[in-house]
């Protein structure tokens, strides 16, 4: 059987389900999503302005670093990243704040416009990292 190590970091908000943080098999670790919650509260930040959406999308990508780095990892080490927006008209904003968090090579990627996310998120992040 293939040996699973859990990934956890106070640094990026506590599972609030059934799941791990992260879970590393190898070289490859799958990074569950990650909403705009702080870590230290575990409330939301932001609101549904445009202005508060940025904000839940860097506290996103920042809870997303903080488990790739638990990982040994960074953001860079992405190779696939999964984007759940409730509004598509805020890709945008991800566009931008992923190009002052990524460099290139860029991940694969896919952006996903659903109804509704945990804790009325308007945003949410997950990944595989190769490390």
């Amino acid at each position: 059987m293939t040996q699973r190590s859990i990934i956890h970091t106070p640094h990026a908000p506590a599972a609030i389900g059934s799941y791990s943080q992260a879970v590393a098999v190898g070289n490859t670790v799958w990074l569950s999503g990650q909403i705009p919650l702080d870590p230290a509260t575990m409330t939301m930040v932001g609101d549904n302005t445009p202005a508060g959406v940025e904000l839940q999308i860097r506290q996103a990508f920042a809870n997303l670093k903080a488990v790739a780095e638990a990982a040994g990892g960074s953001l860079n080490h992405i190779v696939k990243l999964n984007l759940f927006l409730t509004d598509l008209a805020h890709f945008a904003k991800v566009n931008e704040v992923m190009a002052e968090l990524f460099t290139e090579p860029y991940p694969a990627r896919a952006a996903v416009g659903v109804a509704s996310l945990p804790r009325g998120a308007a945003f949410e992040a997950e990944a595989v990292m190769v490390i």
